[in-house]
């Protein structure tokens, strides 16, 4: 592909292309050829990367054809991921994906214009360097970063390349939220100063790992891609890489508290804590295979004397707060429940006074999810490339948010709470600083720019 027609794609609206050819040749062509040239020059050609429980969530816009996307490559480390979505691909859209296993042929495959990354989380953000490096815009799941130093450094990939990255916290392109949070701003609730973010599963048991041959099909050396090298352990690749240790996951913080603590930091319009502190523990199963914490209490204390909170509870299905993840906003006048439905505004009294709530438009607790936020956030990506529309989450906005679940895991790990530089982000603590980035197989790291 040119880099003339990729930067078409990036800078020019889909008005804007059709009113320069409909300008430039009227003279010289039939409508039906418009439409043809337009289809062909506003295509965005799309990599998915990572087919297990997330992909299909991006599926709708996608194979909706008035959104003119094509998917050119279906990536992934096991080879029955690739055939299954292959199969399930071939009755929705018209072109044939290749399938690939290593993400890097893809990234040097000058035809493909944007990838979307649902890898675990370890190959988030080396993933994502590499692919803006080569051009490419991202849609990056969450958690965007392993650790707080990748967060820093997805952004600086960002401004040097000027690619579009949209991180994948689809309840900012929530309407209800988008709509609740600006009354917020605007003092519906008065002045904000207290959010309680909270997250209730019912998870169970998990094996102990055993050391055993990868399952056929699985390239184990590419899944540990960044990671240092180790033997396969028994049922590591599917999910449970996220309780098994912080070489690949970051528990459920990065999993599940991106989400709400990201809604939590918008309602209080707050950046970086000026201390963290938390208690953390596995309470449930305490002689399976998990190896985290699977409970979590964490309080960032912000300048302004503004709070958040968040209550993690990972195997236990009480649902405390009434609802299985949530964020609650306290304000001088007010309160309000937000979460992936819409909001619920409540006066001094605790009478509802205003909802707008729409049930069952995003899966809240399902593995994978998906639902109208992911397809309109994902919407919103192709969108922003072709410069019809803002990023409801630019990268530098969910790095932010992402640097409160990173110290929180430091402060859990190190049983030590801390201060934090609220303008720079840096913790003021040694050993939490030991945790500010982590160890690379020689070759992986990501370098600055």
């Amino acid at each position: 592909m040119s880099s003339n027609r990729r930067d078409f794609i990036k800078k020019t609206a889909l008005g804007a292309i059709g009113a320069t050819i409909v300008s430039n040749s009227a003279n010289a062509m039939t409508a039906k050829s418009y439409s043809k040239i337009i289809g062909s020059n506003d295509r965005i050609h799309v990599a998915l990367q990572g087919l297990g429980r997330r992909y299909g969530a991006y599926l709708p816009p996608i194979i909706d054809k008035k959104n003119n996307i094509e998917i050119s490559h279906l990536c992934d480390v096991m080879k029955s991921q690739r055939d299954k979505a292959a199969g399930n691909l071939a009755s929705k859209i018209s072109n044939k994906p290749k399938l690939e296993n290593d993400i890097r042929n893809i990234i040097n495959d000058k035809n493909v214009d944007a990838i979307i990354m649902a890898t675990p989380d370890h190959w988030h953000a080396p993933g994502a360097c590499m692919a803006m490096q080569a051009g490419k815009h991202v849609y990056l799941e969450k958690p965007c970063s392993h650790n707080l130093e990748e967060g820093e450094l997805l952004v600086a990939y960002q401004k040097k390349y000027n690619k579009v990255v949209q991180m994948g916290n689809q309840q900012r392109s929530s309407l209800q939220s988008q709509e609740i949070i600006k009354d917020i701003h605007n003092g519906v609730i008065g002045d904000v100063y207290n959010a309680i973010a909270f997250y209730t599963s019912k998870r169970g048991s998990v094996p102990h790992q055993t050391k055993t041959a990868p399952p056929e099909g699985l390239d184990w050396e590419l899944f540990q891609g960044p990671a240092p090298r180790r033997d396969y352990t028994d049922n590591t690749w599917d999910y449970n890489w996220h309780w098994y240790g912080w070489d690949y996951g970051t528990a459920e913080m990065g999993n599940n508290a991106t989400h709400e603590l990201d809604i939590a930091r918008w309602a209080l319009d707050v950046k970086f804590p000026e201390h963290v502190d938390v208690k953390a523990g596995k309470f449930q199963y305490k002689d399976d295979g998990w190896e985290m914490y699977d409970t979590m209490e964490a309080t960032f204390r912000f300048a302004g004397n503004r709070t958040i909170q968040w209550d993690g509870r990972s195997r236990n299905g009480y649902d405390k707060y009434g609802a299985g993840r949530g964020t609650l906003i306290y304000g001088s006048k007010g309160s309000t429940m937000i979460d992936r439905d819409g909001y619920k505004l409540y006066d001094l009294q605790g009478k509802l006074i205003k909802e707008n709530v729409v049930p069952g438009i995003e899966d809240g607790n399902a593995l994978g999810g998906g639902g109208q936020l992911s397809a309109a956030h994902t919407l919103n990506f192709f969108d922003a490339i072709r410069g019809k529309a803002e990023l409801t989450s630019p990268i530098e906005q969910g790095a932010i948010s992402q640097t409160l679940t990173h110290y929180a895991n430091i402060a859990s790990r190190i049983d030590d709470s801390f201060d934090v530089d609220e303008n720079t982000g840096r913790i003021y603590n040694r050993e939490a600083m030991k945790l500010w980035s982590r160890t690379y197989e020689p070759g992986w790291e990501i370098k600055p720019v």
